[in-house]
């Protein structure tokens, strides 16, 4: 597959990545990590994590900063803005969850079925 030169294609294909999507996560509860902590958090070896942030950071969903001798990786409010803004594009206003739906759906089989008079059956005196 051919590289994409369009910014949200290559913000995504960053992200389809178990490593590097749970560096992201972990990055979005903080103000920033140091690279040498992602090593044991993501249980994979320095080098690994090294080239899981290139990719991040080549597609714009980290900035880094070098703090003495240690690099330290924060999200890009670039690339939160423009997350957001796909998944506004991808959602529509009135979008209601599945598990919600499926809970509704349920919840109104259950009254329906409880509305229901009973029928009685056999000769009545």
């Amino acid at each position: 597959m051919a590289r994409s030169t369009d910014p949200d294609v290559r913000l995504l294909a960053a992200l389809a990545d178990p490593i590097r999507l749970s560096i992201v996560r972990q990055l979005a509860a903080c103000d920033g990590i140091c690279a040498c902590d992602f090593t044991e958090s993501c249980d994979v070896s320095q080098p690994t994590v090294s080239h899981h942030l290139r990719v991040l950071r080549e597609a714009g969903v980290v900035t880094s900063e070098r703090r003495g001798s240690w690099i330290w990786y924060r999200l890009s409010p670039d690339a939160i803005g423009r997350l957001s803004g796909i998944a506004r594009d991808l959602v529509p206003g009135d979008f209601v969850p599945a598990a919600d739906l499926v809970r509704s759906r349920r919840r109104r089989a259950t009254l329906a079925a409880d509305a229901q008079p009973l029928v009685q059956v056999g000769p009545t005196s």
